[in-house]
């Protein structure tokens, strides 16, 4: 009887225990996201409607919890109920034969002790199943993520990055995000060894993309890739990655000191080396005036700083890597242009000398470019500095004025 209802317990408390938990990691959810987005959700007077989505994803965990509740209370009991009836028919019909002495008074007890050995064990089942069933739906959660095989994966024969000074060739690159939607297609490319070039092109034209192909954040669809010679397919990921330093536009950091945060690209750096990197990425001074200097924590995702203050950071970050190839997404966007001006002439001394992939809508940051790169379609449109393309590229100067419009 008892097997029969765990078996009944457990295959009625499955599904309303991932409910439970389900519910409970779209809680964290929306509580999370109205955390990190509370200026937008106060700028757009909407907490009335946020407040509103909290509540419907509570009032169905409750549901989902009282279910469960239903069922502990409606089965738990009878793994408590039945034994105990168990044990009063034992001693019942064991003392009907003691008495008319079918059996030893001795046997009789020597019974009871071995069904009580049996029975706490039994009324524990309910618990048991319960607390089993909780385990088996969260242990299931995180077996998904366990078995989620990477999608970029490391040749078995891998090898380092040999010497070199940083030239890159895209060769007739082809990649899509969604298929049957290319973003490249024969995207062809050389940057040679400690030149600096500037992607430039309408949105969606395939320029960020360019720059997460190469530390393979993404695997290309068809074509080769290569630094120095080298398929980047046949490189260790760790080498790789290790020798391109980039500055994304969405600068992230960590909640930890500025000093971990700018050192996180070289563990090993002391603390001249940390310094040099932040008077180059004109950080210092702001980090000198915080409370406890290079040892202030910056808070969750760095939102204690500002975005131009976390891109100097991030830049800081990139600079003491000291890499082969230096990729710079939009990397002055969060900073006003007496800022971009110091940013710049910090960025013009790191780039001397080592290959530099730059992505902006900025005129002022393209002219730090040796050349420029007018990608369109997907593919590489037109080639030449700043200066010949104005002259010579009626898409270049529309694409120019169509970023111009945007910034403005």
């Amino acid at each position: 009887m008892v097997a029969w209802l765990s078996w009944r317990f457990f295959g009625k408390l499955e599904p309303a225990t991932a409910a439970v938990q389900q519910g409970l990691a779209q809680l964290a959810s929306v509580v999370e996201e109205n955390v990190a987005g509370a200026r937008l959700v106060r700028a757009f007077g909407r907490e009335k409607d946020e407040t509103r989505k909290l509540s419907k994803v509570t009032d169905q965990i409750y549901d989902d919890g009282m279910e469960v509740v239903w069922l502990r209370t409606f089965y738990v009991p009878l793994f408590q109920f039945l034994p105990g009836i168990g044990q009063l028919a034992v001693l019942a019909y064991g003392g009907y034969l003691a008495l008319h002495h079918h059996m030893t008074a001795g046997d009789l007890v020597r019974s009871l002790q071995y069904l009580n050995m049996l029975v706490w064990p039994v009324q524990s089942l309910g618990d048991m199943v319960a607390s089993g069933q909780r385990a088996v739906v969260s242990a299931a959660r995180v077996w998904n993520v366990l078995r989620e095989e990477p999608s970029i994966e490391e040749a078995p024969h891998a090898a380092t990055l040999a010497a070199g000074g940083g030239t890159i060739a895209f060769e007739g690159v082809d990649f899509a995000y969604t298929k049957g939607k290319p973003v490249l297609k024969n995207f062809t490319l050389d940057v040679a060894a400690g030149a600096s070039v500037a992607l430039v092109g309408a949105t969606g034209c395939g320029k960020s993309t360019v720059a997460r192909l190469l530390p393979r954040f993404y695997e290309a669809d068809r074509g080769r890739i290569s630094i120095d010679g080298a398929d980047i397919r046949d490189l260790k990921l760790r080498d790789l990655r290790r020798n391109i330093a980039i500055v994304f536009e969405d600068t992230f950091l960590f909640s930890d000191t500025i000093r971990n945060n700018i050192a996180y690209g070289r563990l090993d750096a002391d603390d001249a080396a940390i310094e040099r990197a932040a008077r180059l990425a004109h950080a210092a001074d702001f980090i000198e005036e915080m409370p406890e200097g290079y040892d202030t924590i910056v808070g969750e995702q760095g939102f204690s700083l500002s975005g131009g203050q976390r891109q100097r950071l991030a830049i800081a970050r990139a600079i003491l890597m000291e890499p082969r190839v230096l990729i710079l997404d939009d990397a002055t966007s969060s900073v006003d242009a007496r800022m971009e001006e110091e940013i710049r002439s910090a960025l013009r001394e790191v780039m001397e000398g080592r290959t530099t992939i730059i992505i902006s809508h900025r005129l002022s940051t393209i002219s730090l470019a040796d050349q420029v790169v007018l990608v369109d379609g997907g593919r590489v449109a037109e080639t030449g500095t700043h200066t010949q393309l104005l002259r010579r590229s009626a898409r270049y100067n529309e694409v120019l004025g169509q970023q111009l419009e945007a910034v403005g």
